[in-house]
């Protein structure tokens, strides 16, 4: 009597542990992200101080003139306010396109000076 030839691949049991495995990652997602997985943290004597990180805007008009959080500032008073910055506040930059470019780059040379850390460049899209 001749053996029996196998021509496909048995794939049931790899689609059931397949939906298992599903089933799993789905719930356990649903969990973390709605929060049921009750954690009890552990108590600390010593409180961590957190730094406040804050948000500075700098905008360059078409003139040239510039303006910290809404005010109009000079260059100068621009340099030393920065300097009272902390270097991991967050500093958003809006140039006007039609601004000349050296504007942009005495305040991109301010933030580089000091070591800003995030700084965003604020754009449209077409």
């Amino acid at each position: 009597m001749a053996a029996k030839r196998f021509d496909t691949i048995n794939v049931i049991p790899f689609i059931d542990i397949m939906l298992v495995l599903l089933v799993i990652v789905l719930t356990t997602a649903t969990f973390i992200a709605k929060g049921l997985i009750s954690v009890e943290l552990p108590q600390a004597d010593a409180q961590v101080q957190q730094n406040e990180v804050t948000e500075h805007s700098i905008t360059i008009s078409k003139e040239g003139t510039y303006y910290l959080n809404k005010e109009e500032v000079s260059l100068d008073s621009l340099k030393a306010k920065l300097k009272q910055f902390n270097v991991k506040d967050t500093i958003v930059l809006r140039g006007d396109k039609r601004s000349e470019f050296n504007y942009f780059v005495s305040i991109m040379s301010l933030l580089k000076e000091r070591g800003f850390e995030q700084l965003y460049i604020v754009t449209t899209q077409e």
